[in-house]
């Protein structure tokens, strides 16, 4: 197994996985991602999306059958080491990222606010935003 930074031809994999998982969003194949591979198949995603005042981490998922392997932190990891500046997140496992950092944003930046098309099916009080700066 290994992590590395997305092709273009890897975005049906990245896609298949994130819907399986309902982390998929319209203009994924826009984004950066990193993909955790085993042979050629897909097993893990994450994904940097680029708002005008920050930058989100995205779309972190492994395949069920590869799960509890430490694939999450890796490709955590992976993105971290790319990306600078502030980061944030919305998720409904915030213990699982404050082991990189992040801490419950005080604010939302606005375009995180406007995530209207992938946030449909999350229930709102499970979901906390969170932030990193980059060290």
């Amino acid at each position: 197994m290994r992590i590395r930074s997305a092709k273009k031809e890897d975005f049906g994999g990245i896609i298949r996985l994130a819907e399986a998982y309902g982390l998929d969003y319209s203009d994924m194949e826009s984004d950066a991602y990193w993909v955790a591979v085993d042979g050629k198949k897909i097993i893990g995603i994450i994904g940097l999306k680029r708002h005008p005042e920050c930058a989100e981490l995205c779309s972190l998922g492994v395949d069920e059958g590869f799960r509890g392997r430490g694939i999450g932190q890796r490709l955590v990891r992976a993105l971290l080491k790319k990306a600078g500046g502030e980061i944030y997140l919305a998720t409904i496992i915030p213990a699982f990222f404050q082991k990189f950092g992040f801490e419950k944003a005080p604010l939302v930046p606005a375009s995180m606010i406007k995530k209207s098309d992938w946030c449909l099916g999350c229930r709102r009080e499970l979901c906390t935003v969170m932030g990193r700066k980059h060290p």
